[in-house]
């Protein structure tokens, strides 16, 4: 696609929807073309919003971790797949008992945006990006599944992109519990059409006017498939451009890194 062509795709974009691993950071490294992106989209009149499957921390901790990195971000504009799950449960198994197999930041949140999250007497199971696992709650969550409870995934992420490499993430957790349970888990978090409304609930954009900016093809970009949103591919993480194709997830634009898209705006 020629510079002027991506330009005219991007001109009827107001509001960027930043991933964040492997996006604007990696592990502890903030890129180098993060603060730059961030001035030129201010600079150009567009907004940023930053939304994270990585349910391993809350939101209280990203922001923390953002300012340590010189970002200083409102609450509201840092959004992760812990909300949409917390606002699904809520609408769809109203006053719940949830067995949470995940951090203490995670399951903290979940009880601080009103679920009632319980050791025993469990209604329902919530798994998320757990870098605390233990076998003992793993052996629980996939008895309680393997009883029927409803079962849902907070992201279906397989690896999460850190300074080293990759790491398992909630998705390759999930395939851990489905092939001892032989049930399959429902999907919180990007790619989810719920993950897409709540961004345009949140954001207060509409669906054409949000660019959503990822690294990894079948989240990031596949959360655009059949949508007005415009999906953009950094080749930062996890993606390469010789995924294309081989995966779900089709980009409307593919870049280098966010840095790629300043002289676009």
């Amino acid at each position: 696609m020629t510079e002027q062509k991506m330009r005219e795709k991007l001109a009827g974009v107001r509001c960027f929807v930043l991933d964040m691993d492997g996006t604007i950071y990696l592990g502890e490294r903030l890129f180098p073309w993060t603060k730059p992106f961030l001035a030129a989209a201010e600079k150009s009149g567009r907004t940023v919003r930053f939304f994270t499957n990585n349910s391993s921390k809350n939101t209280d901790a990203y922001l923390k971790k953002l300012a340590g990195m010189g970002i200083s971000v409102p609450r509201g504009d840092m959004l992760i797949s812990n909300g949409v799950a917390a606002e699904y449960m809520k609408a769809h198994h109203p006053g719940a008992r949830v067995f949470v197999l995940g951090t203490p930041l995670l399951r903290a949140e979940l009880e601080e945006m009103g679920l009632t999250v319980v050791e025993d007497g469990a209604d329902a199971v919530l798994v998320g990006f757990d870098t605390t696992l233990e076998y003992g709650r793993l052996a629980k969550a996939c008895d309680l599944i393997r009883a029927g409870l409803p079962a849902y995934g907070l992201n279906p992420d397989l690896n999460c992109p850190v300074e080293s490499g990759f790491i398992p993430d909630c998705g390759s957790i999930a395939k851990l519990i489905e092939a001892s349970t032989g049930r399959t888990l429902t999907f919180f978090g990007k790619p989810s059409p719920l993950t897409r409304a709540y961004i345009a609930r949140q954001t207060g954009f509409a669906e054409k006017e949000i660019a959503v900016v990822g690294d990894r093809l079948y989240t990031d970009i596949a959360l655009a498939d059949g949508s007005e949103m415009t999906s953009i591919l950094v080749l930062s993480g996890e993606s390469k451009a010789e995924d294309i194709g081989t995966m779900p997830g089709t980009p409307d634009l593919v870049v280098e890194n966010l840095g790629s898209l300043i002289g676009l705006l």
